[in-house]
């Protein structure tokens, strides 16, 4: 590898280097502790000196130093791990330079010439892999180190490394912690001890950040059963960032693809860098905080003052800047921040440049000051040509068009203030579509009505106004303490839904797609899937209390809205709880705000909760489990248990408490969730825990619990609700309400933030992350333990053994995903099939895993041999082989009888795996887990299954001279390299004369009056030759030479067609002591896969 020529002095290094060639202008030296007579104590200790301290030469053992005749100056100009890499480099000086050098006149020119030279060379070779490195010279050595130390396969692409401490036990190994795509890899050597570690994230349980009395920082990982300890980082904050992304991108990746298919940025595996996870991190965080769409990223970061007019005063914060956004959020601790779509801006001014100050004006006759802007020209340009103004304010033309096109729409909006909040430029819904919402349907509010409730809402009303006229109303409101303190109170009926778009982001969403909710429902009309059945069931089932879905208005959009999402995101669909949230949402929103709000919840403030497994449900109880560890250590004390909680909080999490809470007094927890996120839901489900500690501590077991907590959530109530009776839901148990004191909905709320506030939604997010390896882990090892449960049933493998299979096998379909875009392994892998179909290996795959465990080594990768063991196994003909298929072929070569392996070996020869196609392609599977499920093919099947009876060997057709012949050198193949190679292969040459001449006897008595003919013992003897022949031959040769020798012996035996029973074969074999007692001799499984596993990704990496 050509380096950055660095100056080096040669005063100590010759105790360390020693030269092996040189000439006037050149040395090559060796490492000394490399290569012959290295060893020894200098070995030692030079290795561990390369180790531990950064510098090129502890990986390179090989290096290139240029130097003239009249200085003492060297210059380091290529290294390399091997002699041959090295040479290369000194053949291409040799040949390319030396002869150049001759004509310089200086030491200096000629110094220069070759420095120059060798720059050329690295920003040739790094013009496409390292453009987007910090330190491109830093990071090719660092690149060479973790090439030479791994041997991954060269596709893996290295993202970033850093030195730390590895905690073996209680000794700390000094070393190099390596980040790379799909591994997580650390390397040391100290005094003779090699300490080398490759975790792929894709096996990494838990990742986090600890510290404790020996460790002041460190981070833990956990993998295998094994915890791992990395401490001693210089930047430990940056490198625990990138492992999280790391180990995020996997599990979005490699097994929740529903969410990954939606990050285009990551999608390829050969394209990440450093630079791209930190800012995919930042990105998704500042989506987070302001509710934007995923379609956004930041683009930059400005930091500047704010002149905030209700408060009178600058506040000092950061200003973000998105394709389409442009945010403001405060640092001094006012938990103030606006959110301004570009489209929503008319004007960008600039007052002076001494202030360094941008004004930006917005509709509705407002505008925000920023000042201390550092960069503040190029933001107000940025923001100018994003927004599509003009960006030369001089000119007087074209500054009063813009102004009076912002008058124009100023005096629009003043008009019709209804278009502030819901944007412009919506097409017309269709008339299918309600354009009003349920509640002010069937619940009109009565002006004239004097009632309490009703001067209350008034009053909250009222509230709500005052603070739109200090803080503005719509989008670019801004969001402060006191709005928080006003959506702890309870938003007026009136403001619900037009406040539920504007904090959960869903307003953008329907500003920028304009019509698309009508589209969709014109498309999904009539469509029928098992969505949609799935919805029709359970239509009637959605708040079936309330009036408004009593009736078919009400019942018809809710209709409308879940077949619309099922057919805008097929991979969710409908699950079940989206149609009591979409009932509340349609409510108190129109019908096409009610998909949008849906769209927020499912995809951003709920990500993975609505599919089969609900990941992000569980995500969201573990986190909350976390929680109450943290926050309730005397219910934790009493019940060490935390399970309960997680199966009696699921609830409240799908539905956000619309399932157990009156729908008076849930509402009330969905305002605070569109404001605060799943924090609020969080903070009120520890609220209601304490709330009932006394009870809960002083209960015997899980079902009394679980009684108090429904008392409790019955006796909850909305004192300040203006909804009749009627429209109320009916509490489940008011027989035992006496038991239980009414709990007031707002009291609860108020309680659970002045307690429980302080959580923070930076941690909530990094929780879930940590949390998310967990759950996923999970469920894959309990698909695991039932594939096994399954599997143990039908073989004979022992249940560690199976294990360490399962672990190969699903190992073995990783490796087809690890280092590219579109994996068909990764297309056919659906979490939501049956556990057996979750993980399949295509024939690839197969024959690469099969080639390492199969027993006697006759089959080599992608072999025909190959070929016919996988179509013989693939039972439906799919071109996937689960692991069942896998585990029985395997079972039936290590521990079937005799009989069983020679059936086995007989059926590889016969249809369908022997008749290939012309072009032996394999018919891929359909795509699955899409589309309508075909459940007459699936009763087929099992009907097929239960009714399959236990095959024969009289049932096993005869065998044709072609496949016979085949058969003998699949026999060649399996004996070669055996210890008893010459005596097996007397013995098949034998039982085919024997076989052979039996089936000519055979003849000749079924036509007895028919004359010999003499081409039948040429035919014969013909076929005898050829089998003397194969008994020689290597199996590579007889394996591809197999066409050939059919056809040589073809002409002779054309006019006969012969074929044997699997009953002749058998019987002739079993009177070869030396074949039965190859295939009886015992095979050890354990060593096989012990061998397998650690070959199992250096197969891949020498491909």
């Amino acid at each position: 590898m050509w380096l950055k020529p660095e100056e080096i002095l040669l005063k100590n290094a010759f105790k360390l280097w020693v030269t092996e060639k040189d000439n006037e202008y050149f040395v090559l030296q060796r490492r000394r502790g490399y290569g012959e007579g290295g060893g020894g104590l200098t070995g030692l200790l030079v290795g561990t000196l390369d180790t531990v301290l950064d510098s090129t030469s502890k990986v390179a053992p090989y290096r290139i130093l240029h130097h003239t005749p009249d200085s003492q100056v060297y210059w380091s100009i290529a290294c390399g791990v091997t002699k041959e890499e090295i040479v290369q480099h000194w053949d291409w000086l040799q040949q390319n330079i030396m002869r150049t050098l001759s004509v310089f006149d200086s030491s200096e020119d000629i110094t220069s010439f070759v420095q120059g030279k060798i720059r050329g060379l690295i920003a040739e070779e790094g013009k496409t892999s390292l453009v987007l490195e910090d330190d491109p010279e830093k990071f090719r050595e660092a690149l060479l180190r973790f090439e030479k130390w791994f041997e991954l396969p060269p596709e893996e692409k290295l993202v970033t490394y850093y030195s730390c401490s590895y905690w073996k036990g209680k000794v700390p190994c000094q070393g190099w912690l390596y980040l790379s795509t799909n591994f997580l890899c650390f390397y040391s050597y100290l005094l003779g001890a090699e300490v080398k570690l490759i975790i792929s994230w894709d096996e990494i349980w838990r990742l986090e950040k600890t510290s404790n009395v020996i460790l002041t920082e460190s981070i833990h990982v956990l993998a295998h059963g094994e915890d791992h300890y990395f401490s001693m980082l210089l930047h430990l904050t940056e490198t625990f960032v990138i492992m999280e992304q790391l180990a995020d991108y996997a599990i979005k990746r490699l097994f929740d693809k529903e969410a990954f298919q939606g990050q285009p940025a990551l999608s390829d595996p050969l394209q990440i860098t450093k630079r791209g996870l930190e800012a995919h991190a930042k990105s998704a965080q500042f989506r987070t905080f302001f509710r934007l769409p995923k379609e956004e990223n930041l683009l930059e970061v400005h930091e500047s003052f704010l002149w905030v007019p209700f408060s009178h005063f600058n506040t000092l914060g950061k200003i973000c800047l998105s394709e389409n956004y442009l945010c403001f959020a405060s640092q001094d601790g006012s938990q103030c921040h606006v959110i301004i779509p570009m489209r929503e801006v008319v004007n960008v001014e600039k007052p002076d440049s001494s202030s360094r100050a941008l004004t930006v004006c917005v509709r509705g006759k407002r505008a925000l000051r920023f000042s201390e802007v550092r960069d503040y020209q190029r933001l107000a340009s940025t923001i100018r040509s994003r927004c599509g103004i003009s960006a030369s304010p001089q000119h007087s033309a074209s500054s009063e068009t813009i102004r009076g096109e912002c008058q124009s729409l100023i005096n629009h909006f003043e008009d019709n203030p209804e278009d502030v909040t819901l944007m412009v430029g919506q097409k017309d819904s269709s008339k299918a579509v309600s354009t009003e919402a349920l509640m002010t349907v069937f619940h009109p509010q009565d002006v004239e009505n004097l009632d309490p409730k009703m001067l209350k809402e008034k009053m909250k009303e009222q509230s709500w106004n005052i603070h739109f006229s200090e803080y503005g109303r719509g989008t670019s409101m801004f969001f402060t303490r006191k709005t928080r303190d006003l959506i702890v109170r309870g938003v007026p009926e009136a403001l619900r839904g037009e406040l539920w778009m504007l904090f959960s982001g869903a307003v953008n969403d329907m500003a920028t797609h304009p019509g698309y909710y009508t589209e969709l429902v014109e498309q999904s009309l009539g469509t029928s899937t098992l969505a949609t059945d799935e919805i029709e069931r359970d239509l009637h089932r959605s708040l079936p209390e309330h009036p408004a879905f009593q009736s078919d208005t009400g019942i018809s959009a809710l209709r409308r809205v879940l077949t619309a999402y099922a057919y805008r995101n097929p991979k969710i669909g409908y699950c079940q709880a989206m149609n009591i949230l979409t009932s509340v949402l349609l409510l108190y929103a129109k019908e096409e705000e009610a998909f949008w709000l849906l769209v927020a919840v499912c995809e951003r403030l709920l990500p993975d909760y609505f599919n089969r497994r609900i990941i992000g449900a569980l995500v969201d109880q573990a986190v909350f489990e976390d929680l109450i560890r943290e926050n309730l250590p005397q219910l934790v004390e009493h019940m060490t248990d935390l399970s309960f909680f997680s199966s009696v909080s699921l609830s409240w999490f799908l539905t956000l408490f619309i399932s157990v809470l009156p729908i008076e007094s849930a509402v009330n927890v969905v305002d605070c969730f569109f404001y605060d996120g799943i924090k609020a839901i969080l903070q009120l489900g520890l609220a209601v825990l304490d709330y009932n500690m006394e009870a809960l501590i002083s209960c015997h077991d899980d079902a009394e619990a679980v009684t108090i907590l429904n008392k409790f959530f019955d006796s909850v109530t909305n004192k300040d609700s203006p909804l009749p009776p009627t429209v109320q839901q009916a509490s489940v148990g008011n027989n035992d309400k006496a038991s239980h004191v009414n709990v007031d909905i707002s009291e609860l709320i108020r309680e659970a933030y002045e307690k429980y506030g302080n959580i923070r939604s930076e941690e909530v997010e990094s929780s879930r992350k940590r949390n998310k390896l967990y759950v996923i882990q999970t469920l894959e090892d309990t698909t695991r333990q039932n594939v096994i449960r399954v599997v143990s049933q039908e073989v004979r493998f022992s249940a560690s053994h199976l294990d360490e299979l399962y672990n190969l096998f699903k190992r073995q379909h990783f490796l087809s995903c690890y280092w590219t875009m579109q994996s068909p392994a990764l297309l056919h892998h659906d979490p939501s099939l049956a556990y057996l179909e979750q993980y399949q290996l295509g024939f690839q795959q197969f024959s690469v895993l099969f080639s390492l465990l199969e027993p006697w080594a006759f089959c080599t990768t992608k072999s025909t041999l190959s070929l016919w063991v996988f179509r013989l196994i693939d039972e439906n003909q799919d071109g996937l082989v689960n692991f069942k298929e896998f585990c029985c072929a395997l079972d039936t070569l290590y521990s079937g009888s005799f009989t069983d392996k020679l059936k086995f070996l007989f059926k590889l020869h016969l249809p369908p795996a022997f008749d290939l196609p012309e072009d032996g392609v394999i018919r891929k599977s359909p795509e699955r887990g899409r589309g309508k499920v075909d459940l007459q093919a699936y009763l087929k099947q099992w009907q097929n299954e239960i009714l399959k009876k236990e095959e024969t060997i009289k049932d096993l057709p005869r065998i044709n001279q072609s496949q016979f012949i085949q058969f003998s050198k699949t026999l060649y193949n399996i004996f070669h390299g055996d210890p008893e190679e010459e005596p097996l292969y007397r013995a098949v040459a034998h039982v085919t004369s024997l076989l052979l001449r039996m089936e000519e006897v055979g003849r000749r008595l079924q036509e007895p009056s028919s004359p010999p003919e003499p081409t039948k013992p040429t035919g014969t003897s013909a076929a005898e030759e050829s089998s003397t022949e194969e008994a020689s031959s290597t199996p590579e040769s007889s394996d591809t030479s197999s066409s050939h020798n059919s056809q040589d012996a073809g002409p002779d035996l054309s006019e006969v067609e012969w074929s044997f029973s699997f009953e002749q074969v058998l019987a002739s074999l079993l009177n070869e002591p030396a074949i039965v007692s190859f295939f009886e001799r015992p095979v050890d499984i354990q060593a096989k896969l012990g061998q397998a596993k650690v070959a199992q990704l250096k197969l891949k990496a020498n491909k």
